[in-house]
């Protein structure tokens, strides 16, 4: 397939560190453009990246008429803004999660897409590891029966108060940068929605963002429940990570479940009839690959028209309301309903 010429709005470290590298490493991707409010940091990102063109607005980027499509990096407050306007300029959006700090700001980018028949999608790399199709792989299989349980944690160690994850005002916190990750993980494996929730949180006192989330969600059919803090674990890496899954008549744990900084081979576990205890009956093995890089060529394959596996805008609205349950569980005290 012909690439797909991209445009990059920012340069975030994400971007700089994870997601370029990998893109610009993909054959279905060109990164053609990058831009900044500081032209001089566009332009260095640019050298350093080996992209041939950059800009030193966001519109102008957005002008640019060889630009296909767009990743967008920027902090999470700015996320549907500039998603927006990417649409209305004609581009194909793949945006960083969350794609709003909440359901009500984020639902009109439906509409939007809509009208311009144009894709977007919410950048959840983890969702393009092929140990998540073979966790629902064991599940549709009857080996284990259908879920019951899910328990998840991420920790991470940030006291860094000018990262943007310690910003309130740039949509940080630990549900919005980690939790978001176990939310959709969730609802992943249980293939539903939940129906509520009951949380707690507790707010950084210089920082306001919340450095530990902890909530219940409880689905159709069973419950699960995650923990997030950015006052935990290590400091680098791919922080603290676990996801187990207890089913009817077996379980499933995962062993590097989530972000995958740099490329490291990792395992399912699985426990059926034959298993004692923790010890697994067999487990599953996945050599080293980059979520960033399957990421970026299963897009660019949608913006082709080829046969790839599809994120719709639908899911990460889907996410927020549980993310605004969650929040507004922590206040109350009480279960809160997630809005249909």
């Amino acid at each position: 397939m012909e690439p797909v010429r991209w445009g990059i709005l920012g340069c975030a470290w994400i971007a700089l560190e994870r997601v370029l590298p990998a893109m610009r490493d993909t054959p279905e991707c060109t990164l053609a453009a990058i831009a900044s409010r500081d032209l001089a940091k566009a332009q260095s990102a640019a050298t350093r990246l080996g992209i041939p063109r950059a800009h030193g607005s966001y519109e102008a980027l957005l002008d640019d008429p060889e630009i296909e499509a767009v990743y967008i990096p920027l902090p999470n407050h700015l996320h549907v803004e500039w998603c927006e306007r990417a649409l209305r300029a004609g581009k194909h959006v793949l945006c960083e999660k969350p794609i709003g700090l909440d359901a009500a700001s984020a639902a009109p980018l439906l509409a939007l897409r809509d009208a311009t028949g144009l894709l977007i999608e919410e950048a959840f790399a983890i969702r393009n590891h092929p140990q998540w199709a073979a966790m629902r792989d064991v599940l549709s299989s009857g080996e284990i029966g259908a879920v019951r349980a899910i328990q998840a944690m991420l920790a991470y160690n940030n006291m860094d108060p000018a990262n943007i994850r310690n910003i309130p005002e740039a949509g940080g916190g630990a549900l919005n940068d980690i939790g978001s990750y176990a939310i959709a993980a969730c609802r992943m494996i249980f293939d539903a929605e939940p129906i509520r929730v009951a949380a707690t949180m507790e707010a950084d006192p210089s920082f306001g963002t919340d450095r530990l989330s902890t909530a219940i969600l409880q689905f159709p059919t069973g419950h699960a429940s995650l923990t997030a803090t950015t006052q935990g674990g290590p400091t680098h890496g791919g922080t603290h990570q676990h996801f187990g899954v207890v089913a009817e008549q077996g379980w499933m744990r995962a062993d590097f479940p989530f972000a995958h900084g740099v490329p490291t081979e990792c395992h399912v576990f699985v426990g059926n009839a034959h298993s004692m205890a923790s010890f697994p009956a067999r487990q599953i093995d996945f050599p080293a690959v980059n979520q960033y890089a399957l990421q970026g060529s299963r897009f660019s394959r949608l913006v082709r028209g080829l046969d790839a596996p599809r994120f719709p805008l639908e899911s990460g609205i889907a996410n927020l309301r549980v993310m605004d349950a969650i929040r507004e569980a922590a206040l109350s005290g009480r279960w809160e309903a997630v809005t249909p």
